[in-house]
Formats: C-alpha cells, structure tokens, sequence
C-alpha cells in the first residue's frame, strides 16, 4: 500500500502545472494558448518572462525531487523507479489538463536530482553548452536525454535505475518528435541569448 499511494502521489505531483497555474495568477494568460502552446517550463520563460520562467523550472523540477526523495527514504529501488515515472507520466499528460502536459525534461531532471545528482550535473553541463553554442533548447534537451542512460551504464548504475534511464529517455524523445522534426526541416526555434540578439528563429517550438 505504501508503495501505491506514493506512486499515486507522485503522479497527482507531476500533474500540477506550475506554467498554468503562475501564468493565469501572475499574468493572466494561458500558456497553452500562446507560444508553442506547451505547458512546460520552455514555453513559459517564452511566454510569461524570465522571473516567473524561473519559478516555473523551480517547481517543475520539484515536484519530480520531493516524490522520488519520498521513496528513497521509505521504499525499494523499483519503487523509487516507478515513482519517478509516474511524477514524469503526470506531467507530460495532467489530470488536470485533461491528459496534456509539458515534454518531461525539468521534472525528469528533478527525479534525477534524487537518484543520480552527480549524473545529473554531467548533463545539465552537457545541456548549458549545446543551448549556448546552437541556442536550441530543444536540441540540448535531446542530448542530455540520450547521454543519459549512456552514463547510467557507464557508472555500473543498478538495473532499476538503468531501466528507467531507457525507457523516461525514449518518452522525452517521443515527446519531442515535433522539435526533431523542426530541427531536422531548419524551422525550429532559437532561444534568444544575449550573443545571438541578431539571430532569426522560425516557428514556435
């Protein structure tokens, strides 16, 4: 039982959206009706500005930490696994958003933040510096997502948490079949970083 209803709370966590919540409160817009028209924390620094991007990613990543924390501390590897899919399964498709949510990066990030910091550091590097040379998020996301489960092999990880290194990767990499095939087309999105002020991006990612 303890198992289930910490599961289950992982996935009523996940299904929270911060992006929604903050952009109606503070702004008084509906994310998923501007921008990309994504509840993620991506289409709310575009949309809602960069302080409240800010407290976007903050509780995007937290509600993946705090259930896969919970689990750590009372319950198995395989649970704590599961936990975490479920925080990723409730945001990328919401209860309350009737089945749509973001793309699972930053509150993958935050299940990993959990399990595997030192990891997640690697990636987050490896992130900043493909966001920084290209000015894709979605790019950058990708690479984090598939140098994952290739770090969780290489540091002799256990089989739980190389399992779901495989299988919340290739859910990221579904979830983002719009931006590769943008990418792959030249029509994806740059973000506006301050070196590259002048570049022109194509549509919303």
């Amino acid at each position: 039982m303890t198992a289930v209803g910490l599961i289950v709370l992982a996935y009523l966590a996940g299904s929270l959206s911060p992006s929604v919540f903050l952009g109606r409160l503070l702004k008084g817009i509906d994310v998923r009706e501007q921008g990309s028209g994504n509840a993620g924390t991506t289409n709310a620094f575009r949309v809602l500005g960069t302080r409240v991007g800010v407290a976007v990613l903050a509780g995007d990543v937290l509600k993946g930490f705090l259930p896969v924390l919970l689990a750590r501390s009372l319950s198995s590897p395989v649970v704590t696994v599961l936990v975490a899919f479920a925080a990723i399964a409730g945001h990328n498709w919401s209860v309350f958003l009737r089945g749509k949510g973001g793309k699972g990066v930053a509150t993958g990030a935050g299940t990993l933040l959990a399990m595997t910091p030192v990891i997640l550091a690697v990636l987050v590097t490896c992130f900043l510096v493909v966001l920084a040379t290209t000015g894709f998020v979605s790019l950058a996301s990708l690479t984090a997502v598939v140098l994952y489960p290739i770090l969780v092999i290489a540091t002799d990880q256990s089989l739980p948490y190389v399992v779901f290194a495989l299988v919340a990767s290739g859910v990221v990499v579904f979830a983002h079949r719009g931006n590769i095939a943008r990418l792959v087309h030249g029509q994806e999105r740059r973000t506006r970083l301050p070196w590259r002020r002048s570049k022109k991006g194509g549509p919303p990612s």
